[in-house]
């Protein structure tokens, strides 16, 4: 069980991370939309998440989020690295309705986010903005080098909510342990 704690001006973040958990969450950051990507995230990587958030969402939920991707990072890095014995990469297309979302992924220890959505404007309260400064925190703290690409869609929340569920299952994918493998890099190490 992974735990950390960051406390700013603008937030105050509580969480507990278990890695190969079953999908269980406990989560309240503030903001409904999130709250419901992250029990998504957490449902589909079988990642157990409890978290905890107060940010400074009267100014908006910029703060929020992106300081939610900070911890959510550094968590999984502190419990994915040094790597051994598991695929590294992984990949999933997520089919919501119309919205088809693929996200390819390599547990890398080298960030890179290549984002295309192709969608804006706000699902409830929600900037949707938003989705890649969460994905771009999340991932450069992580260490993964990730591409989430749009394939279809219309709808905001049926786009969005498969960019975290396909992110998720590429995720479990490349965490799958393989014995076989014990680093797998020809470099030896990552």
């Amino acid at each position: 069980m992974i735990q950390k704690r960051r406390e700013t001006k603008e937030t105050k973040i509580e969480l507990e991370l278990e890695l190969y958990g079953s999908g269980k969450s406990k989560i309240d950051s503030g903001i409904g939309f999130f709250d419901h990507m992250l029990e998504s995230f957490s449902k589909h990587s079988l990642i157990d998440i409890n978290l905890n958030c107060s940010g400074d969402t009267h100014v908006d939920f910029h703060h929020s989020v992106e300081d939610v991707g900070i911890v959510l990072g550094d968590a999984l890095r502190e419990a994915i690295y040094p790597i051994s014995s598991i695929e590294r990469f992984g990949n999933a297309s997520v089919v919501m309705d119309e919205a088809c979302i693929e996200c390819d992924l390599d547990i890398s220890n080298r960030a890179y986010l290549q984002i295309e959505l192709d969608v804006d404007g706000k699902i409830g309260e929600f900037d949707v903005e938003l989705t890649e400064e969460f994905f771009r925190a999340l991932v450069f703290r992580a260490g993964i080098s990730t591409h989430i690409i749009k394939k279809r869609g219309k709808n905001r929340h049926h786009i969005v909510e498969a960019a975290f569920k396909a992110f998720a299952v590429a995720l479990r994918r490349a965490l799958e342990h393989n014995k076989r493998v014990e680093i797998p890099s020809t470099k030896g190490v990552l």
